[in-house]
C-alpha cells in the first residue's frame, strides 16, 4: 500500500519560514515525478511546485523566488522549503506522486496523495 505522509506544517507569522516534508512508503518514487499542491478554504486545489525524476522543477508564479522543492531519493522523501511566507499562502498543503517521470501541474496527473498538512500564515 502506497502512503505519502506530510509533516512540517504549522502557524507562522508573515515573513517567516516553514519546511514541509513528504515521506513515501510502499513504493519508491526515485524515478517518478512528485509535487506539492495546496487548497485554501472555498478554493480548488492548485499546483505549487513539482519536481521531475531528474530534479527539474516548476513553480507557480506566486511562489517563485520564495519556495524551493527538492527530493532525497535515498530517503524516498520530497521537501518544500517555504520562505518569506505571506497570509495568502495559508492553505492545506498536499504532497503528490505520479507514475510518470515528468512533473505535470494538473492535479489529475497524480496518482498518489497525502492527507495534507495545514499551513497558516498570520499577518
Amino acid at each position: 500500500q502506497v502512503q505519502l505522509v506530510e509533516s512540517g506544517g504549522g502557524l507562522v507569522q508573515a515573513g517567516g519560514s516553514l519546511r514541509l516534508s513528504c515521506a513515501a512508503s510502499g513504493r519508491t518514487f526515485s524515478s517518478n515525478a512528485m509535487g506539492w499542491f495546496r487548497q485554501a478554504p472555498g478554493k480548488e486545489r492548485e499546483f505549487v511546485a513539482v519536481i521531475n525524476w531528474n530534479g527539474g522543477t516548476t513553480y507557480t508564479d506566486s511562489v517563485k523566488g520564495r519556495f524551493t522543492i527538492s527530493r532525497d531519493n535515498a530517503k524516498n522523501t520530497v521537501y518544500l522549503q517555504m520562505n518569506s511566507l505571506k497570509p495568502e499562502d495559508t492553505a492545506v498543503y498536499f504532497c503528490a506522486g505520479r507514475g510518470g517521470r515528468i512533473a505535470l501541474t494538473s492535479t489529475s496527473s497524480y496518482d498518489y496523495w497525502g492527507q495534507g498538512t495545514q499551513v497558516t500564515v498570520s499577518s
